[in-house]
């Protein structure tokens, strides 16, 4: 079962509590400026990285506490953990000084299970295993979070304010799914970058120059994705709606939704990157 958030619907500006947000990176970053964008104080946020960036360091100015002695922060509301899962072991141990009772721990690491994390963090947290993707750039992100049973109502929805400040917010309840979930929605962006690649290399073979087929090529693909995002209308109906019979369309279509085209394709690669999401998790 799963439920959902809709996309930039919360205001950040009544929250109150300490965020500390370990990672600024592009995605931790990525969620830090959107929740100042939706009126996060920044006196209220703590940043936990050892290189931050100059537009980073620039938010001291008004308030934004960075690798401050953890003895002046205290417990915190929420830790948004953002590193690279390889760094788990050597930085989950340090977060331990902003873990109270009432501390909820989110991980945005690809791979490292609720397990994992209630093994390396002090027993009997509230812990949430979120997968965002790379559209969270832009705020039209969606993010995954599944919740161990120690998070209470009021700590999902604090979370659920923070994820969805970078898009859509889906919850579930079995985190058996999230290896599928990182598959689709966490790789998913790079498959869509690699039809654009690939449908500009068709079009320059084709006979068209190089880079009017890449320009082709991205604005196709971006201004469908707007017109799929916009639309309630299936994705079936909409390919279906440029598809005139034995015209131009269904000739390429006849083509991509051959038995071995496109569906088989994406099957396999699906399973491949749930294999490795499997994989990594150990």
């Amino acid at each position: 079962m799963t439920t959902s958030s809709p996309q930039g619907a919360q205001t950040l500006s009544g929250l109150s509590g300490t965020i500390v947000l370990v990672g600024a990176g592009k995605m931790g970053g990525a969620k830090l400026q959107a929740w100042l964008g939706l009126g996060l104080d920044p006196k209220s946020i703590v940043v936990i990285d050892p290189l931050p960036s100059a537009d980073i360091h620039a938010l001291t100015g008004r308030g934004l506490r960075i690798n401050p002695n953890a003895s002046t922060v205290g417990e915190a509301a929420a830790i948004l953990i953002a590193v690279k899962p390889q760094l788990a072991p050597d930085v989950l141990p340090t977060l331990k000084p902003y873990i109270g009772g009432s501390t909820v721990a989110v991980s945005i690491m690809a791979g490292r299970t609720l397990g994992f994390l209630e093994g390396a963090l002090p027993q009997g947290v509230a812990l949430i295993r979120a997968m965002p993707n790379t559209p969270a750039a832009i705020g039209r992100g969606i993010t995954v979070a599944v919740p161990n049973a120690q998070v209470s109502p009021a700590q999902r929805k604090l979370v659920d304010a923070l994820l969805s400040a970078t898009g859509a917010v889906e919850w579930i309840a079995d985190e058996g799914t999230m290896d599928a979930v990182t598959a689709v929605s966490g790789s998913g962006p790079a498959y869509v970058f690699l039809l654009a690649e690939a449908l500009a290399r068709a079009g320059a073979a084709a006979g068209l120059p190089p880079e009017l087929a890449t320009k082709l090529a991205r604005a196709t693909v971006a201004g469908s994705g707007e017109l799929l995002h916009r639309s309630t209308t299936d994705a079936a109906i909409l390919r279906q709606n440029v598809t005139s019979p034995g015209g131009t369309t269904a000739a390429a279509l006849e083509v991509l939704m051959a038995k071995d085209g496109l569906d088989a394709l994406m099957e396999k690669a699906v399973a491949a990157a749930t294999r490795r999401s499997r994989e990594l998790a150990g």
